[in-house]
This record gives C-alpha cells, sequence and structure tokens, in this order.
C-alpha cells in the first residue's frame, strides 16, 4: 500500500491540476465569472482533498482485505473513479446551489457537468500518477 506522505502528495497534486484545468474551463462553459468558479472549485476541492485521502485509503484497505492486492485493473479503476465521484456530487451538491443561489435542479446540472470532468480527469490522473509513482513491490 502507499505511503501517508505518498497518499498526501497525490490528493495534493490532484486538487491543484484540477483547479488549474476547471477554473476556467467552467467560467467559459457556465457563463459564469472566473472568481464564481474559484470559490467554488476551491471549496469543492477542499472537500474532495479529505474526500480523496479518506476515500482512497479505504478502497484500497477494501481491495487488499478482498482481492488481497490494491493493484487496480481497468474495471476496478473505472468503479474507482465513479464511487469516488458520486460520493462528492452528495457532499457538494448543496453548497454549489446555496453559494450560486439556484435550485437543486440546476445545480445538479452544473454539478453533473464537473463531476464528468472529474471522472475523466481523476481516471487519467490515477494511471498517469501510478506510472510516475509505482505502487512498492509486494503491495
Amino acid at each position: 500500500m502507499r505511503t501517508t506522505s505518498d497518499r498526501i502528495r497525490h490528493a495534493i497534486s490532484f486538487e491543484l491540476l484540477g483547479l488549474a484545468i476547471v477554473t476556467p474551463l467552467g467560467a467559459l462553459g457556465f457563463g459564469l465569472q472566473v472568481h464564481e468558479v474559484g470559490v467554488m472549485a476551491v471549496v469543492g476541492a477542499s472537500i474532495a482533498t479529505g474526500w480523496n485521502y479518506l476515500y482512497n485509503l479505504l478502497f484500497d484497505r477494501v481491495m487488499k482485505r478482498v482481492l488481497g492486492t490494491v493493484r487496480k485493473t481497468m474495471p476496478l479503476r473505472v468503479l474507482h473513479a465513479v464511487l469516488f465521484e458520486g460520493g462528492l456530487l452528495i457532499m457538494l451538491l448543496p453548497f454549489i446551489a446555496w453559494y450560486l443561489d439556484i435550485g437543486l435542479g440546476e445545480a445538479l446540472v452544473m454539478e453533473i457537468a464537473f463531476a464528468l470532468f472529474y471522472l475523466v480527469y481523476a481516471f487519467v490522473f490515477n494511471w498517469a500518477y501510478d506510472r510516475v509513482f509505482p505502487l512498492p513491490l509486494g503491495a
């Protein structure tokens, strides 16, 4: 399994790169000011960073217990990304509706767009991260 420092590096690098990509794209895509998307993105990234750490730790522990390894196959990577984004959606939806003073339906549409972006981003980022920082032998 990964070390605590590796998990922290993973979570922080994931969120910083994600913020740099999603803030201008979100402003452009939704016709919002960059600072509005920036606030949503920073709050979302803060919540997501904690969730990222906890979720990956729990996911790896379950994998290790059930499968005897934390090496992810392609189907496990897809499941990993979908479950992560689903949990984050539940946490962020009320904040977006409140912050932008919009209904839950509108917030859901926005959150689905962000979730789709992050679903693909999480898949690509985690695949690349595992290539750049491979699991230790015997993981």
